[in-house]
């Protein structure tokens, strides 16, 4: 099926090799943070952000959606990807609602009302691309705030992302760049510049 690197155009091995390095370099970079500041809400670690993933990991990414949710690091590399796709919403929709679910009880129906505003009322600033009828249904469910009020809003946008952006990840430049041994990415692009 595929003839290896030497048989793709040269545009294409570029543009790989771009996404490599802004993946490596999100990955790695720390995060600046002012001495006064509280630390991000964002829910991916630092340490994932900086982390490289192994052959190992990425294997297992490849083999199931929820073998990449349950990681922080690969939460991090799709992130990224969902960013290229203007869908990073989505994930960050079913982060919220992992958090939301492990809230304690006084704090419930504030968060809930957070996320519905952020991610599901109509012009939201992260608004997620859900049914009228699942909509309605999750509105009804902030009345009264437990636990489980986003659980169907949740599953249709796990569902959403795993026949959707989840396959197009698969087969993306970014994770076919991870897929490769280390020593292939680096001396692999000598060869090319020394044969071209």
């Amino acid at each position: 099926m595929c003839k290896g690197l030497s048989q793709l155009p040269a545009t294409c091995l570029k543009g790989a090799k771009d996404i490599k390095h802004k993946i490596s370099h999100l990955l790695q970079k720390p995060e600046p943070q002012a001495p006064e500041t509280k630390p991000s809400k964002d829910k991916t670690s630092t340490a994932a952000k900086k982390k490289v993933p192994s052959a190992a990991d990425v294997e297992k990414w490849r083999q199931s959606f929820s073998h990449l949710l349950k990681s922080d690091v690969g939460r991090a590399v799709f992130s990224t990807y969902l960013q290229s796709e203007f869908s990073e919403e989505n994930l960050k929709f079913w982060e919220a609602c992992e958090e939301y679910r492990r809230s304690p009880p006084s704090q419930l129906q504030s968060r809930a009302k957070q996320i519905y505003q952020r991610f599901i009322e109509a012009d939201a600033p992260n608004e997620v691309n859900l049914d009228a009828l699942t909509r309605d249904l999750t509105k009804e469910n902030l009345e009264e705030a437990c636990p489980t009020c986003f659980d169907e809003a949740q599953k249709m946008i796990h569902i959403l992302m795993e026949k959707d952006s989840y396959r197009r990840f698969l087969s993306s430049a970014l994770l076919k760049e991870l897929c490769q041994p280390k020593d292939t990415q680096d001396g692999g692009e000598a060869e090319r510049a020394g044969g071209a």
